[in-house]
């Protein structure tokens, strides 16, 4: 409303006032005396339009946060960036993010007296897309500014619009501009701000190039989207309906296949809530079903389905075509050499589109540059698409053919192959780099070649996966990908294929300690190559054989069919293959105490091996070592290990660390045994580390126990030769070095991955009992037996489960207990009662088993009579 007021009359001289309230006008208004203003009817500005925010709204605190950090008002000009443009994939909950925070900003005190301006530009929908002016004409309609004023050109109407807000911000009515679903920086950017004082949110589908603070909104964790599903069903129905709460695991697999997109989850939380009778699991179950999952994934007018075909529908071919490329990939991730081949493109330009796609948030960019992936439901999506092109069939062809292609060629350089000379890469690493790198992509592209009607390919491609899965320790994706290419050979009609991929099969079984099956397999194998007239092929099959025999214990059957397998594939063409048999004929003879035929057979499979790979020779001269030091011959044992530490390390693989790292060990146990403490503690710690990085826990706890365990023996053996008075700074620094070995072994055993299972509970008590022998000797008795209480308390669980097994450790360890009390006179009583219970349960054992348990009772009795004389 504004008023003219006329105090003074006509009269001259009179005084005059004039007043203008209750508008905000732009350009000069002029008064003076006799001057009747007449102003138009009075136009109520449109500043309080915000949607509702929802109140299920969870999981995004933080971008919250951020949000309102930029919207903030008292900014300084070089820190403040006052528009800020949230992108993300359709569905992602870009609008009720900017809503929620907007809401927030209009409630804080002085951020936005001026009110909220919330427009929605429809910009992926070409029926209701909103124009630059068009936008610019509802803009100003809400600030108040009649029809009848407004120029008609775009570029004179933003100038206005900016005006009115700068106007509203110096007369102390900031405004928040709200600008949803903008497709494009064209769309967009005549609407926003220029004032440096009023602030705008803005959302879209793409990454826009606006000047704004940019933030990119990714999909919900798995809490959230509980959480999410939980409030949506409670919103719908009331406290009573708990169907969420009542099936964890349902509800969490309801979120996985939603893929904590909102969309989807509020779409499934509708669905929930239509029936209250459904239970969760009934929609996981729907929702499993990956080639119905969008057909389910719709309520009403929301479907997730009808979001993403509007962000399709935006793309020109040359994009539309990548995106469904990138989901053909049936991996996680596709790099854009990948991409580039299925593609017939370069590089360059396939890495543009890609781009394109991923600034419209329908891919995203990898964990590291060149590599690309799709949202679950995404993918099912392009797939989709993709299934309705008629040349979908060749590009799925030229994917699963490049795969292969450069699997074969990087195989060459997996076990450090001399000949032939492997080509295709610039050196070892970076083929195995393309091999961990591509790891999940090559086992999906097998299963997808399956599927597909390329079984030649689902054949061939887990073949020559077979060293690189065996050498960097995946014997169960090695198991997998062995079966399938039996089933795709037996699909051809292929007798030596399938026989092939038994072999493999066997090996990776082996590796799993699944013995009979491994033995069943390399048998079946070898009757089929038998039956053919394949005698290299029998003699593959008959190594696996006698590999699987040996691990199964049955080392006369081992070395019979070991025999037998050298000639066979010395037969053949490959004289590496026929070595490394060699090789495993000389460990089967060690095996069974032939140490000098042994010692032979390895010596002449390393004098190919040496020609042939670094990597087997390695581990022949491991094997090496072994069958001299039991024939007794130290010093060449001591050589043989020392040269096969310097090989593997050479070579420097996962698979040659662990090699060198079992050397290692090796010698520091033959050192241990000769009492040279030092050479001991530094093979020993040299072998746990190496162990450490090959990813071998329980082996470097195994390394750090014989040390800790070594140095231990070696006092406990000076200290017989000494008075027990003196205490010698090595006396000390042994023990001190035998805790740390220990503590650390205990550490790893801790976080072994399989901390459950019986044997690694069992050896976790045997570390903290060896721990409380050094701990004791330093002084440190609290800390001792609170190690042996830990190790009480799981042999006791133990041997609960499973007395006969685990009564004797328990017995053992009572009496350890008893030893470190008794080191406190005042615990003198306490250490009487652990060596009585110790004593018990060894004459329950002796009594069934006087052989095998004969000595334990005898220790325990000794503790306990020892004990009654210093209480006597």
């Amino acid at each position: 409303m504004a008023e003219a007021d006329d105090a003074g009359g006509d009269g001259a001289g009179s005084d005059t006032s004039n007043q203008i309230l209750n508008g905000v006008y732009f350009g000069w208004v002029i008064q003076g005396r006799n001057v009747s203003l007449q102003l138009p009817a009075p136009v109520t500005p449109a500043l309080h339009g915000l949607p509702p925010a929802s109140p299920t709204f969870t999981g995004r605190d933080t971008h919250v946060e951020e949000l309102l950090h930029g919207l903030a008002p008292g900014l300084q000009r070089q820190e403040a960036v006052l528009v800020a443009s949230v992108a993300g994939l359709a569905g992602v909950g870009k609008t009720e993010l900017v809503v929620q925070t907007a809401h927030q900003a209009s409630e804080k005190p002085g951020w936005f007296p001026g009110g909220v301006l919330f427009i929605d530009m429809f910009g992926y929908d070409t029926g209701r897309r909103l124009s630059p002016t068009q936008a610019l004409h509802s803009l100003l309609d809400a600030l108040g500014i009649p029809a009848e004023h407004l120029p008609q050109e775009l570029q004179d109407l933003s100038r206005l619009y900016r005006s009115v807000l700068a106007e509203y911000a110096r007369q102390k009515q900031r405004i928040l501009v709200v600008i949803d679903n903008a497709s494009s920086s064209e769309q967009v950017g005549p609407l926003l701000p220029t004032d440096g004082t009023t602030a705008a949110l803005l959302t879209s589908r793409h990454t826009l190039d606006v000047g704004a603070r940019l933030h990119d909104l990714d999909i919900l964790d798995e809490r959230s989207s509980v959480e999410l599903l939980r409030m949506a069903v409670f919103k719908a129905r009331g406290a009573a309906d708990t169907r969420v709460t009542d099936s964890p695991e349902d509800a969490a697999a309801i979120a996985r296949l939603c893929a904590g997109l909102p969309l989807a989850l509020r779409i499934a939380a509708a669905l929930l809530a239509d029936i209250p009778s459904r239970p969760p699991a009934s929609l996981s179950q729907a929702l499993s079903d990956v080639h119905h999952r969008l057909d389910q994934l719709r309520h009403e007018s929301h479907a997730v389905r009808a979001a993403l075909d509007l962000s399709y529908e935006q793309l020109s071919e040359a994009q539309a075509r990548m995106f469904r490329l990138v989901a053909l990939n049936p991996g996680p991730e596709l790099s854009t050499e990948a991409a580039a081949h299925v593609a017939a493109a370069d590089q360059q330009h396939t890495e543009q589109r890609l781009q394109e796609l991923v600034r419209a948030h329908l891919v995203e960019a990898g964990a590291v540059w060149g590599r690309w992936r799709v949202h679950d439901l995404v993918r099912v999506y392009a797939g989709e698409r993709a299934g309705e092109e008629p040349t979908t069939a060749d590009d799925i062809t030229r994917l699963l053919l490049y795969y292969l292609e450069r699997a074969t060629r990087a195989d060459g350089y997996v076990i450090d192959l001399t000949e032939p000379t492997p080509r295709g890469y610039p050196d070892r690493t970076q083929a195995l780099a393309w091999l961990d790198a591509e790891r999940d992509n090559l086992l999906a592209a097998a299963v997808l070649a399956e599927s597909t009607g390329h079984a030649d390919i689902a054949r061939d491609l887990p073949m020559v996966l077979e060293n690189y899965l065996s050498t960097r320790g995946h014997p169960e994706e090695w198991r997998a990908s062995a079966e399938l290419a039996v089933r795709a050979a037996r699909t051809l009609g292929d007798e030596r294929g399938e026989a092939r991929a038994r072999v493999s099969l066997s090996d990776a079984l082996r590796e799993l300690n699944a013995h009979s099956e491994a033995i069943a397999e390399a048998r079946r194998a070898a009757e089929t190559f038998r039956g053919l007239g394949d005698r290299p092929g029998e003699g593959m099959a008959l190594r696996a054989l006698a590999l699987g025999l040996g691990a199964a214990g049955q080392h006369e059957e081992s070395l019979r069919m070991s025999e037998q397998a050298v000639p066979l594939l010395r037969q053949g063409s490959n004289r590496h293959v026929a070595a490394v048999a060699l090789m495993n004929y000389g460990s089967h003879l060690a095996d069974v105490e032939r140490y000098s035929e042994a010692i032979d057979a390895l010596v002449e499979s390393l004098a190919v091996l040496s020609q042939t790979s670094k990597s087997v020779k390695a581990l022949g001269l491991l094997s090496l070592g072994w069958a001299l030091d039991s024939a007794g011959r130290r010093a060449e044992a001591i050589s043989s290990f020392q040269e096969s530490i310097a090989c593997a390390l050479e070579v420097g693989g996962l698979w040659e660390t662990d090699t060198a790292a079992r050397a290692s060990a090796s010698l520091g146990e033959l050192f241990a045994e000769d009492e040279q403490s030092d050479q001991a503690s530094f093979y020993l710690r040299q072998g746990a580390a190496l162990f450490a990085k090959a990813s071998n826990n329980s082996l470097a706890a195994e390394a750090l126990k014989v040390l800790g365990l070594t140095l231990i023996a070696l006092e406990e053996r000076r200290e017989e030769a000494r008075s027990s008075e003196f205490t010698s700074p090595a006396h000390e620094r042994h023990y001190e070095q035998a805790a740390d070995a220990l503590a650390e072994a205990i550490a790893l055993t801790r976080h072994t991955a399989e901390t459950t299972t019986d044997d690694v509970r069992q050896e976790l008590a045997d570390l903290l009992i060896s721990l409380s022998i050094p701990l004791v000797h330093l002084g440190r008795s609290d800390r001792a037996l609170e190690a042996i209480r830990e190790a009480l308390a799981i042999l006791r669980r133990l041997a609960d489960e499973d007395p006969q097994a685990h009564q004797p450790p328990l017995a053992a360890a009572l009496d350890t207990f008893a030893w470190a009390l008794a080191q406190d006179d005042t615990q003198l009583p306490a250490a009487l009662e652990a060596a009585s219970e110790a004593v018990e349960i060894a004459t329950g054992l002796a009594q069934h088993s006087p052989d095998e348990h004969g000595e334990l009772l005898q220790d325990t009795l000794e503790r306990k009579a020892g004990l009654l004389d210093e209480l006597a």
